[in-house]
């Protein structure tokens, strides 16, 4: 089947069941990464992932990968990890920051997938109150965190990074007991991955993702409650 483009500002996506199956999921490419496409394409279960000198590639994978906030799982070691008080976790107070320590290279590759467009294009959100960071520091020095999108019950969840061994799971764990607490149904975690599945992700189909589309984001576009005075 070929590629879908989009080749003009106002072309739309295609159904998310038209995305190939090799590679799994891939359904567009071009575009630009303005906040209205941005949002447009979480409402309907598509994520933008690419690399330095590629077009824009828009994704919605088969099976997707996602987290019950009520069904996370915390291992005796990393509640013991928890349960110490040298660490202090914030939200949004360094979003430009986080971003920017989950762009760097890992696990020998060269290069990121978030590109310096693709963190201003999540910064844009950030300032319109869609997109989100959590904090992990030490001493006043930032260890781990992660970042993500938050729309009606929905958290889709970017890139995560560690500086120090667990660091990226107190900022997730953290996050998710927050999600729950404010009532967040589901979040998406995109693809498989052992780290989120030994937190208790979950593979769920395609269609099964795009019902719980259809039931948490009454109002696509719409930023979702953040009380970051309670986090």
């Amino acid at each position: 089947m070929p590629l879908h483009w989009l080749d003009s500002p106002d072309s739309s996506f295609p159904d998310i069941g038209l995305a190939q199956t090799d590679p799994n999921g891939l359904l567009a490419a071009g575009g630009d990464l303005s906040p209205q496409r941005l949002l447009e394409a979480y409402s309907k279960g598509i994520f933008p992932w690419f690399e330095e000198g590629q077009p824009v590639l828009w994704w919605s994978p088969d099976p997707r990968m996602v987290l019950f906030p009520q069904d996370l799982r915390v291992s005796k070691s990393l509640q013991k990890t928890l349960n110490k008080s040298y660490y202090t976790v914030t939200c949004d107070e360094a979003f430009a920051e986080v971003i920017a320590s989950c762009s760097q290279p890992r696990g020998g590759s060269p290069g990121t997938w978030i590109t310096a467009e693709m963190q201003a294009a999540y910064t844009h959100l950030f300032k319109a109150g869609h997109a989100h960071s959590v904090e992990v520091w030490r001493d006043g020095e930032l260890i781990g965190g992660l970042y993500g999108v938050a729309l009606g019950q929905l958290f889709f969840g970017e890139s995560m990074f560690s500086f120090e061994s667990n660091s990226s799971k107190i900022a997730l764990v953290n996050l998710v007991k927050q999600l729950h607490r404010w009532n967040y149904k589901l979040i998406d975690c995109q693809v498989s991955s052992e780290h989120l599945e030994s937190l208790g992700a979950i593979e769920i189909s395609r269609e099964e993702f795009r019902q719980q589309l259809y039931e948490l984001l009454p109002c696509p576009g719409k930023a979702a409650p953040w009380n970051i005075d309670t986090f």
